[in-house]
């Protein structure tokens, strides 16, 4: 989420859970129901918002994008105490364990209170987000050639898919460099012109996507690691530094 490492290395460790699981669970989408997911807990040295000495707030989108895929990635999603006040910090110590009814005090007007609202909103709103079963998206800088991103900082974007509903989320974890994206959506589900709408994003003035159009000649570097060819149906969106989109038809 911080740029730190390539979205391929989130895709890998998820498609190698989901090959364990394939004779354990009925559907990949059952994982939702069984494993607990986090961001950071009271056993790591640092929590997940930095805070840059010289400007405060520089990487506080970060904290956002990461709460946004939190809960819409498969799993049981669990905030560390504190992350809804915006409490930071790193330390010596195997742990971080603040104070937090010491200090500041649960604070409704925080924006990170209010981001969680926003995000757990749109989970509670969208059954997908829950139950659905989920695929990483290939994307593309160019039209022409789609895969995972492999680079730091990337972009990684994946879909969740119940019944006929696809909830599409991207994320920019470039901290500085907006990216211009074409992403894959299922075919069956999407028709040409479709317009997606934001239900989240952490800016507070994004860019809508396009409708979703058809591309006919491309190649797609598969998530398995095989090769495909187009035609293939997209959403082209246009990311901030450090922006999550939650989109939906």
């Amino acid at each position: 989420m911080k740029g730190l490492a390539a979205p391929a290395t989130v895709v890998r460790t998820f498609q190698l859970r989901k090959e364990i699981e394939r004779n354990i669970l009925s559907s990949h989408g059952d994982a939702t129901r069984f494993f607990v997911t986090f961001l950071d807990n009271h056993d790591v040295k640092e929590r997940i918002r930095f805070i840059q000495r010289d400007d405060e707030h520089r990487f506080d989108d970060q904290v956002t994008l990461g709460l946004a895929c939190l809960n819409c990635l498969p799993g049981i999603p669990c905030l560390y105490y504190g992350t809804e006040q915006g409490l930071h910090g790193r330390g010596s110590d195997p742990a971080v364990r603040e104070a937090l009814w010491g200090g500041p005090g649960f604070d409704r007007a925080s924006p990170f209170y209010q981001a969680i609202q926003a995000i757990l909103r749109v989970r509670a709103n969208r059954m997908a987000l829950r139950y659905g079963r989920y695929y990483f998206r290939p994307v593309s800088g160019d039209g022409q050639h789609f895969g995972i991103s492999v680079f730091q900082p990337g972009a990684l974007a994946f879909s969740r898919i119940l019944a006929s509903e696809e909830v599409l989320v991207v994320a920019n974890t470039d901290p500085n460099h907006n990216q211009a994206l074409d992403v894959i959506v299922d075919a069956g589900l999407n028709r040409v012109d479709t317009q997606y709408q934001i239900l989240y994003s952490n800016k507070a003035t994004p860019t809508l996507p396009s409708s979703v159009n058809q591309i006919n000649a491309v190649t797609v570097d598969e998530v398995d690691g095989t090769t495909g060819h187009g035609p293939v149906r997209t959403v082209h969106v246009v990311l901030q530094p450090m922006e999550v989109q939650i989109l939906s038809r």
